[in-house]
């Protein structure tokens, strides 16, 4: 296991991933938003106060390997379910955010038998409305500050300068984005049978919803919610498509208070 600056890099069924891991207890594992995850994410610490948790670069993102097969979320699923594997873990709560969250999904479609809980903030991943309607912004047209402002409660939230980043960051941010074309570019941000396959998840289930959210809105959410059986829905206030980055104390409560329920 080689350590590159407070993340290790680990091999799974013949990949390299970087993996950013803290705290102890119970495991969760969480899965990134197309934007990536960074090292110094507040809602990281603010998870790792009452569970173990494991964030993974998806493989074509941050420095984690991508093979030349891997082109579809339904490869990243599988892919996880050999990571959970490989790691050794049981009783996860699994939590994914935007494009993570349609990982997650897709993920808890096949197999639970290492889950506990599920908690999707601010997934995309199917279609909701008619084939007129456009359930997800396209953010592949959007400019950067007309993106910010889509996305965030506060724009500036989203704000980087580019010409001020090291050269390391920006590739990361360009391979980012170019991994988020390949996985979900098209059709455009679902896969048109995920939806028809969410009754398969039977394990408590909760989406977590940016109430600022103007990338997939609210409606979106609860149409996706209602998707799963028993699924429950909360708004995180002053929070847009990211609310594990606007909102990460909040965020981290609302999930661990979940992970630690029981049912009566």
């Amino acid at each position: 296991m080689n350590v590159v600056a407070d993340a290790s890099m680990i091999t799974v069924e013949g990949i390299g991933v970087e993996v950013i891991e803290r705290g102890s207890g119970p495991p969760l594992l969480f899965l990134h938003p197309e934007i990536g995850i960074e090292r110094t994410a507040p809602v990281l610490a603010h998870l790792a106060r009452g569970a173990r948790v494991i964030a993974p670069s998806h493989p074509g993102f941050g420095r984690s390997e991508l093979p030349k097969w891997m082109n579809t979320v339904e490869d990243l699923a599988y892919f996880y379910l050999d990571f959970l594997a490989a790691l050794e873990l049981r009783d996860v709560t699994l939590v994914g955010a935007s494009l993570g969250g349609w990982i997650a999904a897709a993920v808890a479609v096949k197999s639970t038998e290492r889950l506990s809980r599920l908690v999707l903030a601010d997934p995309v991943g199917i279609k909701v409305g008619d084939r007129e309607t456009r359930d997800i912004v396209d953010v592949f047209a959007a400019t950067d500050d007309e993106l910010n402002a889509l996305a965030y409660f506060d724009p500036k939230a989203g704000v980087r300068d580019y010409t001020a980043m090291p050269d390391a960051e920006v590739m990361i941010a360009s391979r980012n984005r170019e991994a988020t074309a390949r996985f979900a570019w098209s059709p455009f941000m679902h896969d048109p049978k995920l939806k028809h396959r969410l009754h398969r998840i039977r394990i408590p289930t909760l989406f977590l919803w940016g109430a600022s959210d103007r990338i997939a809105t609210e409606n979106y959410g609860r149409a996706f919610c209602a998707a799963i059986s028993g699924a429950q829905f909360a708004l995180i206030e002053r929070a847009g498509h990211y609310p594990h980055i606007e909102q990460p104390e909040a965020f981290a409560q609302r999930v661990l208070a979940f992970a630690d329920a029981r049912p009566s």
